[in-house]
Protein backbone atom coordinates (compact mmCIF):
# COMPACT_ATOMS: atom_id res chain seq x y z
CA UNK A 1 0.00 0.00 0.00
CA UNK A 2 2.79 2.39 0.74
CA UNK A 3 4.82 1.56 -2.30
CA UNK A 4 5.22 4.16 -4.67
CA UNK A 5 6.51 3.72 -8.56
CA UNK A 6 10.21 4.63 -8.95
CA UNK A 7 9.89 5.02 -12.33
CA UNK A 8 7.58 7.37 -15.09
CA UNK A 9 7.13 7.18 -18.69
CA UNK A 10 8.66 10.30 -20.84
CA UNK A 11 11.86 11.96 -20.77
CA UNK A 12 13.84 12.42 -17.74
CA UNK A 13 12.96 15.56 -15.46
CA UNK A 14 15.28 18.21 -15.98
CA UNK A 15 15.85 21.13 -13.13
CA UNK A 16 16.84 23.44 -15.95
CA UNK A 17 13.48 23.78 -17.17
CA UNK A 18 12.24 25.53 -14.19
CA UNK A 19 14.38 28.56 -15.74
CA UNK A 20 16.17 29.41 -12.40
CA UNK A 21 18.01 32.84 -11.97
CA UNK A 22 21.31 32.20 -12.29
CA UNK A 23 23.43 33.75 -11.30
CA UNK A 24 21.51 35.28 -8.55
CA UNK A 25 21.94 39.51 -8.03
CA UNK A 26 23.95 40.77 -5.68
CA UNK A 27 22.67 43.43 -3.77
CA UNK A 28 25.09 46.06 -1.93
CA UNK A 29 23.59 48.35 1.29
CA UNK A 30 24.06 50.93 3.31
CA UNK A 31 24.08 49.86 6.83
CA UNK A 32 25.88 51.98 9.79
CA UNK A 33 27.18 49.04 11.32
CA UNK A 34 29.27 48.56 8.04
CA UNK A 35 30.16 51.66 6.75
CA UNK A 36 31.24 53.52 10.00
CA UNK A 37 33.95 50.74 9.85
CA UNK A 38 35.05 51.36 6.11
CA UNK A 39 33.42 48.42 5.31
CA UNK A 40 31.13 47.29 2.62
CA UNK A 41 27.75 45.08 3.13
CA UNK A 42 26.49 42.84 -0.07
CA UNK A 43 23.74 40.45 0.11
CA UNK A 44 24.01 37.59 -2.45
CA UNK A 45 20.17 37.04 -3.56
CA UNK A 46 20.21 33.73 -3.55
CA UNK A 47 16.20 33.76 -2.26
CA UNK A 48 15.74 35.00 -5.66
CA UNK A 49 16.83 31.88 -7.76
CA UNK A 50 13.12 30.32 -7.91
CA UNK A 51 9.94 31.04 -5.93
CA UNK A 52 9.72 27.75 -4.81
CA UNK A 53 13.05 26.15 -4.69
CA UNK A 54 14.75 29.39 -3.15
CA UNK A 55 18.43 29.98 -2.34
CA UNK A 56 20.44 26.92 -1.32
CA UNK A 57 17.63 24.40 -1.18
CA UNK A 58 17.83 25.38 -5.38
CA UNK A 59 21.87 24.65 -5.37
CA UNK A 60 21.60 21.46 -2.80
CA UNK A 61 19.11 19.90 -4.55
CA UNK A 62 19.63 20.38 -8.41
CA UNK A 63 22.46 17.92 -8.90
CA UNK A 64 21.09 15.64 -7.12
CA UNK A 65 17.71 15.65 -9.01
CA UNK A 66 19.69 15.35 -12.24
CA UNK A 67 22.07 12.26 -10.91
CA UNK A 68 18.63 10.82 -9.74
CA UNK A 69 17.08 11.71 -13.76
CA UNK A 70 19.84 10.46 -15.26
CA UNK A 71 20.03 7.02 -13.53
CA UNK A 72 16.53 6.74 -14.00
CA UNK A 73 15.15 7.21 -10.43
CA UNK A 74 11.84 8.58 -10.30
CA UNK A 75 11.33 8.64 -6.52
CA UNK A 76 12.88 10.85 -4.07
CA UNK A 77 13.54 9.93 0.08
CA UNK A 78 14.08 12.48 2.28
CA UNK A 79 14.18 13.42 5.96
CA UNK A 80 12.63 16.05 8.26
CA UNK A 81 10.97 17.59 10.89
CA UNK A 82 7.28 18.68 11.22
CA UNK A 83 8.52 22.12 9.62
CA UNK A 84 10.84 21.05 7.40
CA UNK A 85 12.49 23.56 4.96
CA UNK A 86 14.11 20.43 2.88
CA UNK A 87 10.74 18.79 3.21
CA UNK A 88 8.82 21.31 1.47
CA UNK A 89 11.55 22.03 -1.22
CA UNK A 90 11.56 18.57 -1.81
CA UNK A 91 7.66 18.06 -2.20
CA UNK A 92 7.94 20.72 -4.53
CA UNK A 93 11.00 19.99 -6.67
CA UNK A 94 8.62 16.30 -7.23
CA UNK A 95 5.69 18.59 -7.71
CA UNK A 96 7.25 20.46 -10.70
CA UNK A 97 9.63 17.76 -12.25
CA UNK A 98 7.54 14.71 -11.88
CA UNK A 99 9.27 12.64 -9.33
CA UNK A 100 7.44 11.17 -6.28
CA UNK A 101 8.17 12.22 -3.36
CA UNK A 102 8.43 10.50 0.46
CA UNK A 103 9.25 12.33 3.43
CA UNK A 104 10.32 10.52 6.72
CA UNK A 105 9.20 12.66 9.50
CA UNK A 106 10.49 12.57 12.63
CA UNK A 107 7.89 12.35 15.88
CA UNK A 108 5.62 8.86 15.43
CA UNK A 109 3.21 11.19 17.65
CA UNK A 110 2.46 13.22 14.53
CA UNK A 111 0.79 10.56 12.48
CA UNK A 112 -2.33 10.76 14.10
CA UNK A 113 -2.32 14.59 14.48
CA UNK A 114 -4.07 16.89 11.75
CA UNK A 115 -1.15 18.07 9.45
CA UNK A 116 0.68 21.44 10.68
CA UNK A 117 0.58 23.82 7.47
CA UNK A 118 3.95 22.95 6.44
CA UNK A 119 3.37 19.28 6.07
CA UNK A 120 0.02 20.35 4.54
CA UNK A 121 1.67 21.74 1.88
CA UNK A 122 4.21 19.10 1.29
CA UNK A 123 1.22 16.83 1.21
CA UNK A 124 -0.54 18.84 -1.22
CA UNK A 125 2.89 18.56 -3.67
CA UNK A 126 2.34 15.10 -3.52
CA UNK A 127 4.35 13.92 -0.80
CA UNK A 128 3.88 10.82 0.86
CA UNK A 129 4.59 11.16 4.40
CA UNK A 130 5.91 8.78 7.00
CA UNK A 131 6.30 9.34 10.33
CA UNK A 132 9.23 7.61 12.85
CA UNK A 133 9.66 7.89 16.22
CA UNK A 134 12.65 9.94 17.53
CA UNK A 135 14.76 7.53 18.82
CA UNK A 136 14.59 5.67 15.36
CA UNK A 137 15.03 9.05 13.26
CA UNK A 138 18.59 9.40 15.18
CA UNK A 139 19.05 6.22 13.33
CA UNK A 140 17.79 7.28 10.28
CA UNK A 141 21.75 6.53 8.25
CA UNK A 142 22.12 2.81 9.57
CA UNK A 143 21.69 0.25 6.95
CA UNK A 144 18.69 -1.42 8.67
CA UNK A 145 16.86 1.38 8.99
CA UNK A 146 17.29 2.22 5.30
CA UNK A 147 16.72 -1.42 4.60
CA UNK A 148 13.21 -0.92 6.27
CA UNK A 149 12.15 2.19 4.21
CA UNK A 150 13.26 0.12 0.83
CA UNK A 151 11.17 -2.57 1.92
CA UNK A 152 8.13 -0.07 2.43
CA UNK A 153 8.61 1.81 -0.51
CA UNK A 154 10.34 0.30 -3.22
CA UNK A 155 13.03 1.68 -4.95
CA UNK A 156 14.01 5.56 -4.27
CA UNK A 157 16.62 8.21 -4.32
CA UNK A 158 18.13 8.98 -0.83
CA UNK A 159 18.44 12.32 0.14
CA UNK A 160 19.98 13.00 3.54
CA UNK A 161 18.11 15.46 6.17
CA UNK A 162 18.60 19.12 4.70
CA UNK A 163 19.77 18.10 1.59
CA UNK A 164 23.62 18.27 2.44
CA UNK A 165 25.77 14.96 0.97
CA UNK A 166 28.86 15.11 -1.82
CA UNK A 167 26.51 16.36 -5.09
CA UNK A 168 24.94 19.14 -2.76
CA UNK A 169 28.68 20.15 -1.69
CA UNK A 170 29.73 19.81 -5.69
CA UNK A 171 26.08 21.75 -6.35
CA UNK A 172 26.99 24.97 -4.36
CA UNK A 173 30.27 25.52 -5.45
CA UNK A 174 28.87 27.80 -8.24
CA UNK A 175 27.73 29.90 -5.50
CA UNK A 176 31.65 30.45 -4.91
CA UNK A 177 32.08 30.75 -8.50
CA UNK A 178 29.79 33.16 -8.73
CA UNK A 179 31.33 35.64 -5.84
CA UNK A 180 35.09 35.03 -6.76
CA UNK A 181 36.72 38.61 -6.44
CA UNK A 182 33.33 40.62 -5.14
CA UNK A 183 33.90 40.18 -1.76
CA UNK A 184 37.02 39.65 1.00
CA UNK A 185 34.69 37.66 3.70
CA UNK A 186 31.45 35.42 1.81
CA UNK A 187 29.15 34.26 5.05
CA UNK A 188 26.08 32.37 5.38
CA UNK A 189 23.66 30.41 7.52
CA UNK A 190 24.90 26.79 8.37
CA UNK A 191 22.43 23.60 9.07
CA UNK A 192 24.00 20.51 8.27
CA UNK A 193 26.67 22.16 6.40
CA UNK A 194 26.82 21.14 2.74
CA UNK A 195 26.37 24.67 1.35
CA UNK A 196 29.22 26.16 3.35
CA UNK A 197 31.66 22.96 2.19
CA UNK A 198 31.09 23.84 -1.42
CA UNK A 199 30.84 27.81 -1.08
CA UNK A 200 34.22 27.20 0.78
CA UNK A 201 35.69 25.47 -2.38
CA UNK A 202 34.22 27.96 -5.01
CA UNK A 203 35.48 31.02 -3.63
CA UNK A 204 38.78 32.52 -5.11
CA UNK A 205 42.94 32.88 -3.59
CA UNK A 206 42.24 35.42 -0.67
CA UNK A 207 38.82 34.99 -0.17
CA UNK A 208 37.28 33.48 3.01
CA UNK A 209 33.82 31.75 3.89
CA UNK A 210 32.22 31.99 7.34
CA UNK A 211 29.71 29.96 8.81
CA UNK A 212 26.97 31.09 11.02
CA UNK A 213 25.43 28.04 12.62
CA UNK A 214 21.63 28.06 13.35
CA UNK A 215 22.14 24.99 15.48
CA UNK A 216 22.81 25.12 19.34
CA UNK A 217 24.88 21.70 18.50
CA UNK A 218 25.98 18.58 20.62
CA UNK A 219 29.24 17.33 20.98
CA UNK A 220 31.64 19.98 20.14
CA UNK A 221 33.07 20.65 16.98
CA UNK A 222 30.17 18.02 15.34
CA UNK A 223 29.26 20.72 12.36
CA UNK A 224 33.14 21.28 11.94
CA UNK A 225 33.66 17.65 11.05
CA UNK A 226 31.00 17.32 8.95
CA UNK A 227 32.01 19.77 6.71
CA UNK A 228 35.54 18.52 6.65
CA UNK A 229 33.45 15.22 5.64
CA UNK A 230 31.28 16.97 3.18
CA UNK A 231 34.24 18.33 1.46
CA UNK A 232 36.59 14.77 1.69
CA UNK A 233 33.62 13.19 -0.25
CA UNK A 234 32.67 15.76 -2.29
CA UNK A 235 36.65 16.66 -3.13
CA UNK A 236 38.72 14.36 -2.07
CA UNK A 237 39.90 16.80 1.24
CA UNK A 238 39.80 20.14 2.14
CA UNK A 239 39.03 23.12 -0.04
CA UNK A 240 38.81 26.59 0.94
CA UNK A 241 39.43 29.24 3.31
CA UNK A 242 36.68 28.62 5.77
CA UNK A 243 35.71 28.79 9.44
CA UNK A 244 32.40 28.57 11.77
CA UNK A 245 31.45 31.22 13.97
CA UNK A 246 29.63 29.60 16.88
CA UNK A 247 28.30 32.80 19.06
CA UNK A 248 24.95 33.38 17.15
CA UNK A 249 22.32 30.39 17.56
CA UNK A 250 20.52 32.24 19.95
CA UNK A 251 19.60 29.26 21.96
CA UNK A 252 19.09 26.35 19.38
CA UNK A 253 17.21 25.78 15.85
CA UNK A 254 14.15 28.29 15.14
CA UNK A 255 15.15 29.39 19.08
CA UNK A 256 15.23 33.25 18.72
CA UNK A 257 15.85 35.43 21.48
CA UNK A 258 14.48 39.46 21.62
CA UNK A 259 17.73 40.99 20.84
CA UNK A 260 16.94 38.98 17.29
CA UNK A 261 13.66 40.17 16.46
CA UNK A 262 14.41 43.78 17.60
CA UNK A 263 17.08 43.65 15.82
CA UNK A 264 15.68 41.79 12.30
CA UNK A 265 12.84 43.95 12.66
CA UNK A 266 15.01 47.20 12.65
CA UNK A 267 17.29 45.63 9.41
CA UNK A 268 13.75 44.99 7.95
CA UNK A 269 12.54 48.76 8.33
CA UNK A 270 16.02 50.21 6.93
CA UNK A 271 16.38 48.14 3.97
CA UNK A 272 13.01 46.93 3.51
CA UNK A 273 13.59 43.25 3.05
CA UNK A 274 11.96 40.93 5.18
CA UNK A 275 14.04 38.76 7.07
CA UNK A 276 13.71 34.73 7.56
CA UNK A 277 14.38 34.07 10.61
CA UNK A 278 15.75 30.47 11.35
CA UNK A 279 18.99 31.60 8.97
CA UNK A 280 19.21 34.85 7.22
CA UNK A 281 18.77 36.99 10.57
CA UNK A 282 20.83 35.58 12.54
CA UNK A 283 23.25 35.25 9.90
CA UNK A 284 22.94 39.45 9.25
CA UNK A 285 22.85 39.33 13.57
CA UNK A 286 25.95 37.78 13.74
CA UNK A 287 27.81 39.84 10.67
CA UNK A 288 26.38 42.76 12.30
CA UNK A 289 28.02 42.16 15.38
CA UNK A 290 31.08 41.41 14.14
CA UNK A 291 31.05 44.27 12.12
CA UNK A 292 30.59 46.19 15.57
CA UNK A 293 33.65 44.62 16.88
CA UNK A 294 36.09 45.64 14.39
CA UNK A 295 36.33 41.83 12.78
CA UNK A 296 36.79 43.25 8.97
CA UNK A 297 39.46 45.07 8.00
CA UNK A 298 38.34 48.77 6.98
CA UNK A 299 38.34 48.85 3.04
CA UNK A 300 36.73 45.43 2.72
CA UNK A 301 33.89 43.56 1.58
CA UNK A 302 31.54 41.36 3.46
CA UNK A 303 29.02 39.27 1.51
CA UNK A 304 26.00 37.56 3.01
CA UNK A 305 24.35 34.65 1.39
CA UNK A 306 20.35 35.15 1.73
CA UNK A 307 19.14 31.97 1.80
CA UNK A 308 15.56 32.18 1.77
CA UNK A 309 12.60 33.34 2.29
CA UNK A 310 10.36 33.73 5.45
CA UNK A 311 7.69 31.40 6.12
CA UNK A 312 4.21 32.79 4.47
CA UNK A 313 2.59 30.65 7.25
CA UNK A 314 3.94 31.01 11.10
CA UNK A 315 4.46 27.77 12.49
CA UNK A 316 3.25 26.89 15.92
CA UNK A 317 6.31 24.83 17.19
CA UNK A 318 9.66 24.76 17.92
CA UNK A 319 10.08 21.22 16.34
CA UNK A 320 11.16 22.27 13.27
CA UNK A 321 14.64 20.46 11.20
CA UNK A 322 16.84 21.61 8.23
Amino acid sequence: MDRVTSTAPGPPPDPRTLRPRLPSPVQEVEDAAFTRHGVRLLLKRDDLIHPELPGNKWRKLAPNLRTAAAAGERALLTFGGAYSNHLRATAAAGRLLGFATIGVVRGDELAGAPLNWSLARCAADGMRLHFIDRARYRQRADPEVLAELHDRFGAFRLIPEGGSNALAAQGCTELGRELRGAADTVAVACGTGGTLAGLAAGLGPGQRALGFPVLKGGRPHFLQETVEELQRAAFGGPRGDWRLEDRFHCGGYARRTPELDAFAAAFEDRHGLPLERIYVAKLLYGLTTLAEEGAFAPGSTVAAVITGTPERTPAASADRGP
